[in-house]
């Protein structure tokens, strides 16, 4: 049954896919989404392939346009349309039309927030000037796009070696830029051990990275405006572009004062159904705590993957079901050029903090049988309890074929399965796809 009209503020991955699910379930119900870009779902971890020329146009990133939205579903999407208060007594958001600058109160039954995550973009010196760029919205990948092909860049700094960072890194060379990374980390992906890390390091250099690790950033140099080179504090280096990846905050301002209550590292808190601390008020994606599968406790983690989960969660909850979000492990996969990267669930330094006793094991493999064409290397780390050698975590750094491998790794997290059962698995085998023992089987023999 419906609920009234309802009210999303946020069109991307986790708004739509509420707002799509509610539609399907409730034909008739009023449906306003509010969005302050451009775009709505559209596919951001698809940038650094647009900017690098391998997606030829932006479009292609989109999956649903507004006019779709409105004309086949009959969801009132509205962008330009930025949300800026909420007043949970009388049941009204504050919306400012970003195009034609005035603001104006819309009414609501049910409101889901979905307002996505930010760029940490600190107060440096010169941070605000011309072809500095932190990447979030299609819209930013798409000013970054219109910057390189205007200007054409020869000197590009990252700052950060996070995913953004790497997949950047990647996309600049890609285009024959000189690209240099800094990172005040003694590593990059620091969701993952140093040991597999470094395997990531040594191959960006290889393939020409400047990389330079435990720098702190200083500041940004200008000249009429525009960026003339990026300094640290032990170097300057010249930059004709820059990337910001400094990792991400969640969009959760608009909670700030009213009832609805913030979580870990600032976000939503929301409980497995996705509701918040106001009734009727609910929060889904990239602004909204989750709960971690072997942690067991609240979670902030920002990945699309989640973001979709959610608001199909969301969208079944809005529309009268009851369903809860289940957790995460945190799996992620990314690539620099031809080598693959993938973890999941809690890394050694994540499990130290959380006082688990564990062991690993880490090895090197084969991604196919060694005598067939195209066989490469592969690394395999998996991290078990220490007592009953139930999976914890995995991480996996290799070549063609090895970072999809993960899925089996946070299938068997997600389970409870031990090392032994892992090793214990029916996995198929021939030698264009793995050698007779699979490499996460190798890793886990080690375990047991």
């Amino acid at each position: 049954m419906s609920k009234g009209k309802l009210v999303v503020v946020g069109g991307d991955a986790a708004g739509m896919s509420a707002a799509s699910k509610v539609r399907r379930e409730q034909p008739d119900r009023e449906i306003v989404v509010f969005e302050r870009g451009n775009h709505t779902s559209y596919a951001a971890c698809g940038m650094p392939y647009f900017i690098a020329g391998q997606v030829s146009d932006s479009d292609q990133l989109i999956a649903r346009k507004p006019a779709v939205f409105r004309e086949k579903q009959n969801i009132d999407v509205r962008t330009r349309h930025e949300v800026i208060n909420i007043d949970v007594d009388s049941k009204k958001v504050e919306v400012r039309n970003i195009k034609e600058d005035s603001t104006f109160w819309e009414s609501y039954d049910e409101l889901l927030i979905a307002t996505g995550a930010s760029p940490i973009r600190p107060d440096f010196e010169g941070i605000d000037s011309d072809g500095i760029f932190g990447l979030s919205t299609l819209q930013t990948g798409i000013d970054v796009f219109k910057y390189i092909e205007k200007h054409s860049p020869k000197k590009a700094v990252i700052v950060g070696g996070g995913y953004i960072g790497i997949e950047m890194a990647e996309a600049l060379l890609d285009l024959d830029m000189e690209v240099t990374l800094f990172d005040m980390a003694p590593q990059v992906m620091t969701t993952m051990d140093k040991d597999m890390a470094d395997l990531i390091a040594e191959y960006m250099r290889e393939s020409g990275v400047n990389l330079f690790l435990n720098e702190k950033l200083d500041s940004f140099e200008a000249k009429n405006g525009t960026v003339t080179s990026v300094l640290t504090d032990q170097r300057e280096v010249e930059a004709e572009l820059v990337i910001l990846g400094m990792g991400v905050k969640p969009n959760a301002a608009l909670t700030d004062g009213t009832p609805i209550e913030t979580g870990v590292k600032g976000a939503i808190k929301v409980d497995k159904k996705l509701q918040t601390s106001v009734p009727g008020i609910w929060a889904a994606g990239d602004c909204a705590e989750s709960y971690h599968l072997i942690k067991k406790e609240k979670t902030w983690i920002a990945l699309g993957t989640v973001a979709n989960k959610h608001g199909l969660v969301a969208g079944i909850n809005l529309s009268g079901g009851d369903l809860e979000f289940p957790g995460v492990c945190g799996t992620a996969i990314t690539k620099f050029k031809d080598l693959e990267i993938s973890r999941t669930g809690l890394s050694e330094k994540e499990l130290e903090e959380s006082g688990i006793k564990y062991k690993t094991a880490m090895i090197e493999s084969r991604t196919r049988s060694g005598y067939y064409p195209g066989s490469d290397k592969i690394n395999v780390k998996l991290i078990a309890e220490e007592n009953n050698g139930k999976i914890l975590g995995g991480q996996i750094v290799g070549f063609a074929g090895s970072a999809k491998r993960i899925d089996t790794i946070v299938t068997a997290i997600t389970a409870g399965m031990t090392a032994q059962n892992i090793v214990d698995l029916d996995l198929s085998y021939a030698p264009p796809f793995s050698p007779v023992w699979d490499p996460v089987q190798t890793a886990a023999r080690r375990l047991v």
